[in-house]
């Protein structure tokens, strides 16, 4: 499992972000989020999701 550092997108067996269609993928994440209605989760607008999906929470190197 691998998340994307630019969107935070979790994907299982990609060597492409699906989202965002970046390259940038790593295996060191913290934390996961599933986030369905991202027009009214607020935990959603703070990760700045645009899509419904599982999310990473932090990327190591970079803050939330």
């Amino acid at each position: 499992m691998r998340a994307c550092a630019n969107c935070r997108l979790i994907v299982e067996e990609a060597d492409e972000c699906p989202s965002c269609q970046s390259k940038n993928l790593t295996e060191k994440f913290m934390g996961q989020i599933v986030v369905i209605d991202p027009e009214n989760s607020e935990i959603g607008k703070k990760l700045e999701v645009k899509a419904p999906g599982r999310y990473a929470i932090k990327i190591q190197g970079q803050g939330v």
